[in-house]
Formats: structure tokens, sequence, C-alpha cells
């Protein structure tokens, strides 16, 4: 070409690399892509957590201190009234602990506790499987009341 004129504007090396960082830049940003890999990851399912936990004693007690939640003895009838905690419900774990503790809100908060933490274990195992998802295995009476809980007749 002849001197004083320009010659048509060639890309150079550095120019060829924005344009492709530019590039890449725009893709991985975009929202409009109807590709599914490229969204967001799903969010979880709805329906019960695993808030199903067991606490030791003193924590259980002082949950029970802090208000709103139901307790729920799972001891036999005979068992619950030679003793239990002071404002438990009795919904023994039986055949029918599933209807008995099924007709209670899903989204209340329970303490359950029994005898030794068998019974609670169980009982905490099939409120999980009814989609009950605030439920705190306490164990056992004895062990909460040698933390200091009050035991009524």
């Amino acid at each position: 070409m002849p001197s004083g004129k320009k010659s048509p504007m060639r890309p150079g090396p550095a120019h060829l690399g924005l344009v492709l960082a530019t590039s890449l830049l725009l893709t991985a940003c975009g929202t409009g892509s109807d590709d599914p890999t490229l969204s967001a990851p799903a969010a979880p399912p709805a329906g019960p957590t695993s808030a199903v936990r067991t606490l030791p004693p003193v924590e259980a007690l002082a949950l029970i201190a802090q208000g709103g939640s139901t307790v729920l003895d799972v001891r036999t009838p005979q068992e619950f009234g030679a003793g239990h905690l002071s404002g438990a419900r009795n919904v023994a774990l039986r055949d029918d602990f599933a209807t008995a503790v099924g007709a209670l809100p899903r989204t209340g908060r329970y303490v359950v506790y029994c005898a030794s933490g068998n019974r609670s274990r169980q009982a905490v195992k099939i409120m999980s499987g009814l989609g009950f998802s605030h439920v705190v295995d306490a164990g056992g009476l004895d062990e909460l009341e040698a933390a200091g809980a009050e035991v009524v007749t």
C-alpha cells in the first residue's frame, strides 16, 4: 500500500484476546439460556426437614422452659400416671400411635420422652415419617429428672 494511506483494520492478537474474553464473559453471565445445564441448581424439595434430633436432658429441658413446645410422653398410661413431666401429654407408643399423633399439627414443636429413650426414638422416627418437622427426642424420664425436671403425678 502507498504510504500515507491506512490499511484496512486487521485485528491483532491483543484485539482477538479482548473479543474472546468479552464473548466468554457475556456467555457466562447470560440469563436467557434455555440450556438446563447452565441454569442455577434447583432448590431442595419442600417437605419434612431433618429437624428431628436427640438432645441431652439439660438442653431438652431448656427447650421446654422456653415454651412453645408440646411435650409428649410416649409411655403407657400406667407409667404416665405414676409420674410424668409437668405439662406433658400422654400419647402412648402403641399400634395406633401414628393415628393418635397424626391428629396433631405437623408444624408444631414437639419434645418426646419415655422411660429409657427407646420408645421416644421410635416415636420421633414415626413422627418424622408423618411429616412432623420439629421434633426432639429428649430420651428417658430418669435422665430428665436427674437434670432437674419436675415430675408430677
